[in-house]
């Protein structure tokens, strides 16, 4: 019998090779579960092998020596690892469990200024008013505590001769927290007619996963501190920012809820198209949530004004919902209010929603950005249609929307229709305070000895968290609003 090969070696060859065709080619008794995908084979001993199923045609795969194929990774592993091989068992998916009071998207047929607010995008104009109707908002807001580091540069915005069309001042919103806080000069801005919110008392982070007694805790006991160390009518501390924006789910907003807090100011918005309007939380919010940290249930009548972030194309990090954030440190004065320019068209040039210059004291530490900060603040007043506003009075314009034209006498903008609170004291007291470990420590903060600076008369401990007054007790009862 002759063979039909030249040798013996090279039959053997022909035979190796015809049977890994065979063996890598599509397989009869192998049914795929699936079209397309890799599956192990049935044979839980036979963990080398595999098969890719192509629609539904299956191939025989093996892996590369020393490794095993895995299951559940659907690839060949080391076989010294933990290797799930062979058929296994399906898992079941989770049960989702619909929650009931999540809250719907938009519906602008139900939701009807001046209670409700929404619109598919958030980027309407409320009333439906043009763009040329709309009185371009600014809002100047800082966070954090007042003192005699700060007083003077946040003092050098607001000086008499810089006033909106009608007049009036300019003025600004303060989100306060407490640690190193001089109240005389916090009553000293709010006696001026600028407005205090609740920037919580501690400013500590992880709040945003925390229970409602710890948000009351943080919100209303720094709201009643405002009104004992600095004269602040409670009623007029209507809104919060949650401490570096990181908004406490749907704990924050039951609390807001129910202590009276009208408005809220802690979520951002990434740039867009057109920036974000103010909007009522009726129903869900439809921009991205960066912190992950939204509400999403439905509380009605509660206004959210984002914080629409700050946007250039040579910024590194792309935008920034703080100003001092924005990497602008290396950039001339002339560059930053350019810069400063460029953002703020952004809004002026398309729906006119509020613009927020959200400053911290870090800005007025570089010479730059304050001085080109104050050039901007000119500029922008040198425009016939900008008023600078707090957050609530741009909230009672947005809720009730006046056309441009009709806005010579308007009345919630008056600064002569309102009283103003008296000015503080001339020689407010110097404090010094006991702030017990046992109330302090469990929120990260040492205790120790604080100088308190007020024109009230000294209280006996350092104001803290349920002790607004200071007694040392730590047992403070809130009220809940009544409606």
């Amino acid at each position: 019998m002759e063979l039909s090969c030249a040798g013996a070696v090279l039959c053997v060859l022909q035979f190796i090779l015809f049977s890994l065709i065979l063996g890598c080619g599509a397989q009869d008794d192998f049914v795929c579960p699936l079209p397309n995908g890799l599956f192990p084979d049935p044979n839980p001993e036979a963990c080398v092998r595999f098969y890719q199923c192509d629609n539904s045609i299956a191939f025989l795969k093996f892996c590369p020596s020393g490794s095993l194929f895995d299951t559940y990774k659907k690839l060949c592993v080391d076989r010294h690892l933990k290797v799930f091989c062979g058929p296994q068992p399906a898992t079941e998916a989770p049960v989702i469990i619909e929650d009931p009071h999540t809250a719907g998207e938009c519906d602008v047929t139900k939701c009807k200024l001046p209670e409700c607010f929404c619109s598919p995008d958030s980027m309407a104009i409320p009333g439906n008013l043009t763009r040329e109707q709309v009185p371009q908002i600014i809002l100047i807001t800082f966070d954090g505590g007042v003192n005699s580091l700060n007083f003077k540069t946040y003092n050098s915005i607001f000086l008499e001769n810089r006033t909106n069309p009608n007049g009036c001042p300019i003025r600004g919103t303060f989100f306060m927290s407490h640690e190193y806080t001089d109240y005389s000069l916090v009553e000293d801005f709010y006696s001026k007619g600028h407005e205090m919110a609740s920037g919580s008392v501690t400013r500590r982070a992880g709040l945003e996963d925390a229970t409602v007694d710890d948000w009351v805790g943080e919100m209303v006991s720094m709201r009643q501190i405002l009104k004992h160390w600095a004269s602040v009518d409670p009623s007029e501390v209507i809104g919060m920012r949650a401490p570096h924006l990181k908004p406490g789910r749907n704990t924050q907003y039951e609390v807001l809820l129910d202590y009276g807090f009208v408005w809220d100011s802690s979520l951002t918005a990434t740039p867009g198209a057109m920036p974000v309007w103010p909007y009522t939380l009726d129903f869900a919010v439809n921009h991205e949530c960066k912190a992950g940290t939204c509400p999403t249930h439905s509380f009605p009548g509660v206004w959210e004004l984002p914080m629409n972030s700050h946007y250039g194309q040579s910024l590194e990090g792309g935008f920034c919902p703080y100003l001092d954030q924005c990497a602008l440190l290396y950039h001339s004065e002339d560059e930053v209010v350019e810069w400063l320019k460029y953002d703020f068209h952004h809004h002026y040039d398309t729906n006119r929603a509020p613009y927020q210059l959200t400053l911290t004291a870090n800005w007025f530490a570089t010479k730059e950005l304050h001085k080109a900060l104050l050039r901007f603040i000119d500029y922008t007043l040198s425009l016939p249609d900008v008023h600078y506003t707090t957050v609530t009075e741009a909230l009672q314009w947005i809720s009730a929307p006046v056309p441009l034209s009709q806005m010579q006498n308007y009345e919630p903008w008056d600064c002569k229709l309102r009283q103003l609170p008296k000015s503080p004291c001339k020689t407010p007291r110097s404090c010094p305070l006991a702030l017990e470990g046992r109330f302090s420590e469990p929120y990260g903060i040492a205790g120790g000895t604080r100088y308190m600076v007020t024109c009230s008369q000294c209280p006996r401990k350092y104001p803290w968290v349920f002790d607004a007054a200071g007694t040392g007790l730590g047992n403070d009862v809130y009220e809940k609003a009544t409606f």
